[in-house]
């Protein structure tokens, strides 16, 4: 199978994760550009401008997810910016869920069912149990490398760590989803509200007196003679 490598990556994130981000990954001698070293890989576009900070009502940046408004402001900035990736029909999505608080994992999986193509992927990452809760551990190295782990009080050979890709089979909603919801910006419940009413079953109710007809409540004002149309074919 042939290895796939990505031309971007994109990560979404509090200000506490993408202020770690900088400071490990992507500073002169961070573990992104060490990765791309070690393993020769070829340009990959992963900067500032990749880094998508979880905004509030208010437009104001999050440091955590703590109360319910937060995790609602990190449902819409997850699912707009899976939105905006997945409206280039030549381009490839992989999300990954690994990392990050729960909600946020599942939200870019909800989000990934909502708007993925047949082309786009979702996966998690799992670990070699001693390896995974190692701050200074990134990735298996290709020769030895030491880290060290305060909890244990013991060092561990980074190229002798195991890394699995799982990748998640995930349902695929796009086709429920109307025009302007693919191609405009939307708040995640409203988006999920939607997949609801057109999956769902389908109530029509008829206001003769204000020419209205409300399917699943929602309402559709008709000139007179449509709305008679409409009536007489009920």
């Amino acid at each position: 199978q042939q290895t796939w490598i990505p031309d971007e990556i994109h990560l979404v994130s509090t200000t506490t994760g993408i202020e770690q981000a900088r400071l490990k990954l992507l500073a002169v001698n961070g573990y992104f550009h060490a990765l791309c070293q070690d393993y020769h890989l070829p340009q990959i576009v992963f900067n500032e401008a990749s880094l998508h900070p979880i905004l509030n009502n208010a437009g104001n940046t999050l440091a955590d997810l703590k109360t319910p408004e937060d995790n609602e402001c990190a449902a819409n900035t997850i699912c707009e910016k899976i939105r905006e990736l997945t409206q280039d029909s030549h381009c490839e999505l992989h999300v990954s869920i690994a990392g990050g608080r729960k909600t946020m994992g599942f939200y870019a999986g909800y989000a990934l069912s909502l708007y993925g193509r047949p082309q786009d992927h979702l996966s998690h990452v799992l670990v070699s149990e001693e390896y995974e809760s190692l701050p200074d551990f990134f990735y298996p190295t290709p020769s030895m490398k030491e880290v060290y782990s305060s909890r244990l009080l013991r060092s561990f050979d980074a190229s002798k760590a195991e890394v699995w890709l799982a990748d998640i089979p995930f349902v695929r909603l796009r086709h429920h989803l109307p025009e302007k919801t693919l191609l405009h910006k939307a708040k995640f419940s409203e988006v999920v509200e939607r997949i609801a009413l057109a999956t769902g079953d389908i109530r029509v109710v008829i206001d003769i007196k204000k020419q209205t007809l409300f399917v699943n409540s929602v309402p559709c004002k008709l000139a007179a003679r449509e709305l008679a149309f409409y009536v007489w074919f009920v």
